[in-house]
């Protein structure tokens, strides 16, 4: 059994049949350590209803490069929370995908490494070539291993991993800066960080690339950020197969069932609307606990139904708030250097990006930002980001501490407290 496939059949490929074909990609967060548990979620998720591609997720050892501890936990039986890919034998590996993983049902392996060298390459010997990640949004939020340090192993592993292309493989990476520290992160810089991973990706050989934007907190606000990102991915990535990927909401989750699947059909019709390619899926047990394969299947399942009856937007991309502050960013990134792994080392020295409450030592942490009485992010206070003129930063300068408990639960608060707005589908029982 070999998953590699040609530039013909490969992840991104798949995704932009599907696409064509009128289906949203529905994908769910998924990996199990024990083997037989894997396989049989990446056998459910392939039998679901809906075009679906399946996720093996590493477990938090092999994340940060704690090869031993993740191989000691295989060889004494115990459960992680992820699959540990680099640890366990690659017959193992290539038995949970047999007859499962292929040009039909693409698998896409995601980590959370700053360091990823090791993982692309147990990925690549199980005969997987999609991933995701960056040097930014797999740094700065989970750690404190230095960006320029992550940014020399994104070079490397990057660089190889496109070195498949010699052989007519057509490897997939999918940025994760269109997240951030899952929420308060104003879409603009959202955006802009997504699109600099993705010319990153770009730069160092890579052709069939997704681009990552999070679900935040107003629907109208989401829209113009998809459609500034879609605009950027048109303008800096020449030559090369690429689509937008929505994440459902990665913050805080709202704690009811109802609310739970409003907020995910709140994202699957912002994925239909704008015409994205692919949607990540959360499901109803989010918020207290790991969901099981049944709960991920009715997950995928809803969210493919809702995309299937939303309408797609005509809508232009013209030049939204949105798109001015994150084309202002991309623009003063890039003009510091050619080379977009240089430009945002130097951005993040300067200042000209900074992630809102993120206290990773390489982020200047001068910038801030606020939800509008409208349910908007904005800027409370941009610190030295490029964006004088675009921003009249009226917001309030400081936020207390209720006020942040305030901010980061917003989303579940109110998806929790409109049951009756909850999709017919949840307010009856599911089969």
């Amino acid at each position: 059994m070999s998953a590699v496939t040609s530039a013909d059949t490969g992840f991104g490929a798949f995704v932009r049949r599907a696409h064509r074909a009128g289906q949203l990609v529905v994908q769910p967060r998924m990996g199990m350590s024990a083997p037989e548990q894997m396989r049989a979620g990446l056998r459910a998720t392939r039998d679901a209803v809906g075009a679906t591609v399946g996720t093996l997720t590493v477990d938090s050892y092999t994340r940060v490069g704690e090869l031993q501890a993740a191989q000691l936990a295989v060889l004494d039986g115990v459960a992680l929370n992820g699959y540990p890919l680099v640890s366990h034998q690659l017959s193992i590996t290539l038995g949970v995908l047999d007859a499962i993983a292929g040009p039909e049902f693409p698998v896409q392996v995601r980590h959370g490494s700053a360091d990823p060298l090791d993982i692309f390459r147990a990925m690549t010997a199980a005969g997987l070539d999609a991933s995701e990640g960056g040097p930014v949004s797999y740094c700065l939020p989970y750690g404190r291993v230095p960006l320029r340090e992550s940014t020399r192993h994104w070079i490397r592993s990057c660089d190889e991993l496109a070195g498949l292309r010699a052989s007519g493989l057509e490897p997939h990476l999918e940025t994760f800066g269109g997240c951030m520290l899952g929420q308060l992160c104003p879409p603009s810089e959202l955006v802009a960080i997504s699109a600099l991973e993705a010319m990153f990706f770009h730069h160092h050989g890579l052709r069939s690339i997704s681009a990552s934007y999070a679900q935040q907190t107003n629907p109208i606000q989401d829209a113009e950020a998809v459609r500034a990102l879609q605009r950027l991915c048109a303008e800096h990535l020449p030559d090369t197969d690429w689509h937008i990927v929505i994440y459902a909401y990665m913050g805080v989750y709202p704690a009811s069932r109802a609310g739970a699947y409003a907020l995910l059909e709140a994202a699957a019709r912002l994925a239909a609307h704008t015409g994205c390619a692919r949607l990540i899926v959360k499901t109803e047990a989010e918020s207290v606990r790991i969901p099981t394969v049944a709960e991920n299947v009715a997950a995928l399942e809803f969210a493919a139904a809702t995309a299937a009856v939303t309408p797609r937007s005509v809508a232009g991309h013209g030049d939204s708030q949105t798109y001015r502050e994150a084309a202002a960013l991309v623009a003063a990134v890039m003009n510091l250097d050619p080379d977009p792994g240089a430009a945002m080392l130097r951005a993040f020295q300067r200042g000209y990006l900074d992630i809102p409450y993120c206290v990773h030592p390489d982020n200047r942490g001068l910038s801030r930002s606020y939800i509008d009485d409208r349910g908007y992010l904005c800027w409370a206070d941009i610190g030295r980001l490029p964006l004088s003129g675009l921003v009249d930063g009226s917001g309030p300068r400081t936020l207390t501490s209720r006020g942040l408990i305030e901010s980061l639960t917003y989303v579940s608060r109110k998806f929790d407290a409109q049951p009756d707005a909850a999709p017919a589908l949840v307010r009856g029982e599911r089969a």
